[in-house]
């Protein structure tokens, strides 16, 4: 569930903004000084940010200022809340990095549409900076291989020959440790045989088949990181 910080001086409000937000799922943390909320910003960093302008100690603006000026607090969206009207101060805390405003007296409603809108479009962002995983997955028991997150048809053969180079510790394999190993020592296997399953395995494997390094009149080894 995201995390509400909710930093507002007057209690009645902050109740009415908890409650309500509970109610929708959110965990919250009040704060009724700006004070205990950068505090608390310093083990726990929540998903989004309430914030009141007129406040006792540090005003919404300069706490606003403090949060995206510090690289470990930057990226939480902030929601401006505040009695002003004026475009003065809306212009400023925008400036100041905030992700929205809402002006007193407010509909609760639209308070957790605007953090809701706000939660996706980051979580959005989020996951277009994220690079998919890559990564080659062989799972023995189900004869099984994963290269990024994509399945790949192995004969059973392949798997053998794959599974013995990467457990190899990166070891060179002779043409007949292979053999010896994934045909049993069968005869009517040859060496040209053992080069053909390697290029099909280099094939299946895309850029990880580039990790199956030759060794010129010995054999095959795997490359490890």
């Amino acid at each position: 569930m995201p995390l509400v910080y909710v930093v507002e001086d007057d209690e009645d409000i902050s109740y009415l903004l908890a409650f309500n937000l509970k109610k929708e799922g959110f965990q919250v943390k009040p704060f009724l000084s700006s004070v205990e909320a950068l505090k608390s910003l310093e083990t726990t960093k929540p998903d989004i940010i309430l914030l009141d302008i007129m406040l006792p100690d540090i005003d919404g603006l300069e706490f606003c200022k403090l949060v995206k000026s510090n690289p470990e607090t930057e990226d939480i969206p902030i929601i401006m809340i505040t009695a002003k009207g004026t475009e003065i101060d809306k212009i400023v805390g925008l400036e100041l990095g905030a992700d929205d405003y809402i002006t007193k007296p407010f509909s609760i409603k639209e308070v957790i549409a605007r953090i809701k809108a706000i939660l996706r479009r980051v979580n959005k962002i989020s996951r277009k900076k994220t690079p998919p995983k890559k990564d080659l997955q062989i799972f023995p028991d189900k004869f099984e291989v994963v290269v990024d997150g994509e399945k790949v048809n192995l004969t059973p053969t392949e798997f053998k020959l794959l599974n013995l180079l990467v457990n190899s510790d990166g070891k060179v394999l002779t043409r007949e440790k292979i053999l010896e190993t994934v045909w049993n020592n069968n005869y009517e296997v040859f060496d040209r045989t053992v080069d053909v399953h390697i290029k099909n395995l280099r094939d299946k494997l895309g850029d990880y088949g580039k990790r199956i390094k030759t060794v010129r009149g010995i054999g095959y080894k795997w490359e490890v990181d």
